[in-house]
């Protein structure tokens, strides 16, 4: 994949756990997130996951190949309709991992223990998380803390789309 592409992991709960207005919320997020400069990846199935992917292919900017979603497991039909490139892996939450480490940041909304397991492995691998602090879970309970002394500052919390995409667009002009 172009180096000039920034890889955005989308975290957050998925089908039964996901509120209406987080649906909402994570429609909106992709559809002003998206720019031909920018991938989304995630875990491909319902919920916020959906919500952002489908946000993104109702937007101006999309283009195929634009939402990435590992799969837990090994149907690539269990995607969600809006994903472009769905990875089957058979790995069942280790899925997880695949988010993390092919994001280059993530934003989390909202959140179960998956959510958890993404967050943590994203700290673990020193990556930033933008977490949205305007929905309950654990995206919101861990915003701006530390999780160990490894690293300080990764869960940066945000309130809006609009501070999300200052962010993004703040790492896109260092690339």
């Amino acid at each position: 994949m172009d180096d000039s592409i920034l890889k955005i992991g989308i975290i957050g709960p998925g089908r039964e756990l996901c509120s209406e207005p987080l649906y909402n919320f994570g429609v909106e997020l992709g559809r002003q997130l998206a720019t031909p400069g920018r991938v989304f990846v995630c875990g491909g199935l319902g919920g916020f996951m959906e919500a952002v992917c489908n946000g993104v292919k109702q937007s101006l900017h999309t283009f195929h190949g634009q939402t990435l979603g590992f799969l837990p497991g090994t149907d690539r039909n269990a995607a969600n309709p809006y994903i472009d490139v769905a990875v089957p892996t058979g790995m069942g939450l280790a899925r997880n991992l695949l988010i993390v480490q092919t994001a280059e940041i993530l934003i989390a909304a909202g959140g179960g223990a998956g959510t958890l397991s993404e967050i943590a492995f994203a700290w673990q691998s020193g990556k930033k998380v933008l977490c949205i602090t305007c929905f309950e879970g654990w995206a919101k309970e861990l915003a701006g803390r530390n999780l160990d002394d490894r690293f300080h500052g990764l869960l940066v919390p945000v309130v809006s789309i609009e501070e999300v995409n200052e962010v993004l667009r703040q790492i896109e002009s260092v690339s």
